[in-house]
């Protein structure tokens, strides 16, 4: 169950005029009107962005987002069809930091999704590149790379391309075994990269192309399991079926893909299980995820049985595909969608959340939809926007 308050009401402080509340940073801020539901969706293909410099330069998104308390800097994953796609936001100077990825990057790499891994020394940020062009340009395209930033020296170094011109959605690094694993689109598949040997592995497919399995994002349990989104096939079939997405693993202490047929049951109760969204792991020894509108769930590891807590906005179009724990117990998210988008604070503890003010900033602009955050130490939440139809999206800022 769920109980909705006003985040100044729990935490007993003075509600803050938003102007200091919320801020939005922006790297890009083009205008485009209705140009998107008028011209551009359903019309443009990759080479039409290509061709057009004011799409192509900024319209871009914020799809990672990893704060890294000793720099003082916000890492951030772009989304850009001009290949432009790694940047930092620079706390102390509040402005944005070119990394200097345009000097290894292939014209095709054309986003860091949920692709962003820091080391726990805090001194390696592992990366991997997404794509945005269309499967006629398949062997054209090289591939999703992983790469290594070092964060002392800003160096960044392409490590290697796991699947060749299979791109790479999100990743997950197990530092104890030496590797990274890759969930790959398009096609769907799973890969496990070995950062030392710089060799991989295709660890086979996820979904069948019927519809896109795969969620936002991989993730690994206490175990070092790696979590994913798989999809049934039904061949004898026009479709999946309303139960055809499924949760499954890959045990690296059985060198074994398990593919379980249990799912994130409906919030309605109805027969079949919900498209995943997100997966978190939150250190409480199970897993949580987020799907169907964003509702949340517990998953046990074991026997990944998926128990339905609760749909935090019920009412209207919503996701919640991000969760970032802080130092105070509680994990924090954006959900919501459509720039009707709320602050949420998720107790694992007692698997109930609240939800806080809108996403609006001082100048009345609100948050189209969020993508990944990430928090400081000292509770500044940071979301990443994306896939804002009439502007280039934001990296906000949330002062909890």
């Amino acid at each position: 169950m769920f109980s909705f308050f006003a985040f100044c009401s729990i935490l007993g402080t003075p509600c803050y005029d938003p102007i200091m509340l919320i801020r939005s940073h922006k790297l890009k801020d083009r205008q485009f009107g209705d140009a998107w539901a008028r011209e551009v969706q359903d019309r443009w293909e990759h080479r039409d962005f290509m061709q057009d410099d004011g799409w192509r330069e900024n319209w871009i998104s914020f799809d990672g987002v990893v704060c890294h308390p000793g720099t003082e800097r916000v890492y951030c994953g772009i989304t850009s069809f001009d290949a432009d796609i790694f940047k930092a936001y620079d706390c102390r100077q509040e402005s944005f930091v070119d990394l200097g990825f345009g000097r290894i990057a292939d014209p095709y790499d054309a986003k860091f999704h949920r692709s962003m891994e820091l080391s726990g020394d805090g001194g390696t940020l592992y990366t991997a590149t997404a794509l945005l062009h269309e499967i006629d340009r398949y062997w054209d395209a090289p591939g999703g790379g992983i790469f290594r930033h070092d964060i002392a020296s800003g160096e960044t170094e392409k490590l290697g391309i796991p699947l060749p011109h299979n791109y790479i959605q999100s990743i997950a690094l197990d530092e104890s075994r030496g590797v990274v694993y890759g969930m790959h689109f398009t096609p769907e598949r799973l890969s496990l990269f070995d950062l030392e040997t710089r060799k991989s592995r295709d660890l086979g497919p996820l979904g069948s192309a019927m519809s896109m399995a795969q969620g936002e994002n991989l993730v690994l349990d206490d175990d070092g399991c790696c979590w994913f989104g798989w999809g049934l096939t039904r061949a004898y079939q026009s479709e999946g079926g309303p139960n055809q997405y499924r949760l499954g693993k890959y045990d690296p202490d059985q060198s074994k893909v398990v593919h379980y047929a249990e799912g994130l049951p409906y919030a309605n109760g109805s027969f079949g299980t919900a498209h995943l969204e997100g997966l978190f792991n939150l250190g409480t020894g199970c897993l949580y995820a987020s799907g169907d509108n964003g509702s949340l769930y517990r998953i046990d590891t074991g026997t990944a049985e998926a128990i339905y807590l609760g749909t935090p906005i019920p009412d209207r179009r919503s996701r919640l595909t991000s969760l970032a724990m802080h130092t105070d117990g509680y994990a924090y998210g954006i959900t919501g969608r459509d720039g009707r988008t709320q602050l949420l604070r998720f107790d694992p503890n007692t698997d109930t959340c609240e939800l806080g003010d809108p996403i609006v900033d001082g100048d009345g602009v609100a948050m189209f939809q969020c993508h990944d955050v990430g928090i400081t130490p000292g509770g500044v939440l940071f979301a990443g926007e994306n896939d804002h139809p009439e502007r280039s999206s934001y990296l906000w800022e949330i002062r909890l």
